[in-house]
């Protein structure tokens, strides 16, 4: 069986997607994306669009923070109100802070595990009725690499990105007779104004990068890009036959075993 597409036919057309955080970094690459392959998509995040998504006759911006259970419950009502229903949901938006296990204070705690965690639930559970109404759909959860290994000072971190792998194979499982799926996507580093931005603090930038390239067997940092490729395909009809998997996106950073010298 071939899997090549027809020429001029694209993955995504007639879907209407919801995908929070998507006006930068790696929220943006699966936009970017899904537009060109004919997706409606509504990004909700806390800040409003830039023009060039904003004024885009395929996009929605709904500003919203989901941490409010409340704020998800409109801006998914708002979604299959503007376009119709919701066939794909992706689960970007999240948040990060560096603390030491003594020093991790509770309202940071619970702020990371409301965006992180909950909203991935709550949304979840907003979208269900609508996708049962279309036959099915696709949730997609973007994990972490630190959902299976960590960094220093990143145990809330890795705590709610460990919770989304969790969350992801037991979503796919309780849904599945419904026809939808669930999956995720664990990028490891992927290059960003914020990436950039820490490797230019560095003594010695160059060297910086040179030696975080020499990390991925493929030579080079993730792009966003690269994230939102993986997305359509996990959200087209092509990924069908797969559910409940966490998919690691990291240059082959995670296979390759350190060496003591």
């Amino acid at each position: 069986m071939s899997l090549d597409r027809e020429e001029g036919v694209r993955e995504l057309d007639g879907k209407v997607a919801l995908i929070t955080g998507g006006g930068r970094g790696i929220g943006r690459g699966v936009v970017d994306r899904f537009l060109e392959e004919g997706a409606q998509v509504a990004i909700v995040q806390r800040q409003k669009l830039e023009p060039v998504l904003s004024g885009h006759p395929l996009v929605l911006g709904i500003t919203a923070d989901i941490a409010d259970p409340q704020a998800i419950t409109e801006a998914v009502e708002h979604t299959v109100g503007h376009f119709g229903g919701i066939d794909i949901l992706v689960n970007n938006a999240g948040m990060m802070f560096e603390r030491s296990i003594e020093e991790i204070r509770l309202e940071e705690w619970d702020r990371m595990m409301a965006v992180n965690l909950r909203a991935p639930l709550l949304l979840t559970q907003a979208v269900l009725p609508h996708m049962r109404r279309r036959g099915g759909g696709s949730i997609i959860n973007i994990g972490s690499i630190e959902g299976l290994a960590a960094n220093p000072q990143h145990a809330a971190y890795c705590a709610s990105k460990a919770g989304i792998h969790g969350m992801t194979r037991a979503v796919a499982l309780d849904l599945g007779e419904a026809g939808i799926r669930c999956n995720a996507i664990a990028p490891g580093w992927i290059a960003s104004d914020l990436s950039d931005d820490y490797l230019a603090s560095q003594p010695d930038p160059d060297a910086a990068r040179e030696a975080l390239n020499r990390l991925h067997p493929v030579g080079r940092l993730g792009l966003p890009l690269d994230v939102g490729n993986l997305a359509v395909f996990l959200a087209s009809d092509r990924s069908g036959f797969l559910t409940g998997e966490v998919i690691v996106l990291d240059g082959g950073r995670t296979a390759r075993l350190p060496l003591p010298f």
